[in-house]
């Protein structure tokens, strides 16, 4: 089949005005041989028409066919040259193999920006620090009100999913237990298990896990929306130290409550425990505490409450850290909330972690 050629006369004036009813009537043009334009007839054009000129001359010329224009004036020719020459091109880079320098920068760069980080985490702990130590020396400029309702937030309102959670575990972990042991005649280890499980990491853990998710992006959205409107800046230029007024508040509530709220966990874990282990393993409540009692060392309790003070500097931490590096915008507000709470239970893990590796080394 051979080739067909086309020519296309165009008249009137090809501006802005008829850009769309000019595109409609070009794009339906179909041609398999050379396409020959006639702008004899033309009266105006403008760059709109000339955009759609030049962009059906890279269609037919991109097709490998022969494009041309005929009567044009050089009013009109000038100015399709320079749409032509304005037309943006994209430059087709071909994507380098990595070498192994590259991967050492890329390697060196994560790790000198997670150093960064860890340093400013640790910036804003010393800024609690001096702060608080401030609040000892001038009482005055602490804001009880202020630490009292942070208790209640992050405490108070807490209990109900800390205690269900932990409840929940109890239950998980007899049910699971007694399955194994029963196998060994032992289902009345089961008791050892619930209790060492809960009182020594469960507990405290899965506790700061829920308080991290619901307080460290509660912290950096309200310092973070703060933030964004302005009102930071508004308080120093009253006079009132950010940190002063909403870190000390904020993570105090957390050194206060979270303790707390581990050892709710921990009864909580232990009557779910109890109340399985009765339904399923036929050991009846007295049994269980007379057990709990005779074969759980009180040291689980200390080992497990001692992590409550680091898991709330961390989550606290965090949280204000995350609040603070929030943009003049929704979209930095939602990254950082977001970005707090992986990271706060992230370090609460690792955090965890690293205390049972010294309380195994030490012995306790």
């Amino acid at each position: 089949m051979g080739e067909v050629p086309a020519r296309v006369a165009l008249r009137g004036d090809l501006t802005v005005r008829s850009v769309t009813q000019l595109e409609e009537t070009l794009s339906k043009l179909e041609a398999s041989g050379a396409v020959s334009l006639d702008l004899t007839d033309v009266r105006r054009l403008d760059t709109a028409g000339a955009w759609s000129l030049v962009a059906l001359r890279r269609r037919v010329e991109g097709a490998g066919q022969k494009f041309d224009v005929v009567g044009v004036t050089p009013e009109a020719e000038s100015l399709l040259d320079v749409v032509t020459k304005s037309w943006p091109s994209v430059e087709e880079v071909e994507p380098r193999k990595r070498s192994l320098s590259d991967l050492l920068e890329i390697v060196g760069r994560k790790v000198g920006s997670g150093v960064g980080f860890l340093l400013d985490l640790t910036s804003y702990l010393g800024l609690f620090l001096a702060r608080l130590g401030r609040s000892f020396l001038h009482p005055r400029e602490f804001r009880f009100t202020s630490l009292v309702h942070h208790c209640e937030e992050v405490g108070l309102k807490a209990v109900p999913i800390v205690a269900l959670m932990a409840f929940l575990i109890g239950v998980v972990l007899a049910f699971q237990g007694s399955t194994q042991l029963r196998q060994f005649g032992a289902e009345v280890f089961v008791v050892d298990l619930i209790a060492i499980s809960i009182l020594r990491e469960l507990g405290i853990l899965l506790t700061s896990i829920i308080v991290a998710g619901r307080t460290a992006s509660a912290f950096t959205a309200a310092i973070g929306s703060m933030k964004m409107r302005e009102e930071l800046d508004a308080m120093r230029t009253l006079g009132i130290d950010p940190a002063m007024a909403l870190f000390v508040p904020r993570i105090l509530a957390l050194l206060f409550m979270l303790p707390i709220l581990g050892l709710i966990a921990n009864a909580s874990g232990l009557i779910g425990g109890a109340l399985m282990s009765w339904a399923d393993l036929g050991i009846s409540p007295e049994m269980f505490a007379t057990r709990l009692i005779e074969n759980t060392d009180v040291a689980h309790v200390f080992v497990g409450l001692v992590k409550a003070p680091v898991f709330a500097l961390i989550i606290g931490v965090v949280g204000c850290y995350a609040g603070m590096q929030v943009q003049s915008n929704a979209e930095s507000l939602g990254r950082m909330t977001s970005n707090s709470v992986v990271i706060s239970i992230f370090a609460v893990i690792v955090a965890d972690a690293m205390f049972s590796i010294f309380f195994a080394r030490m012995g306790i």
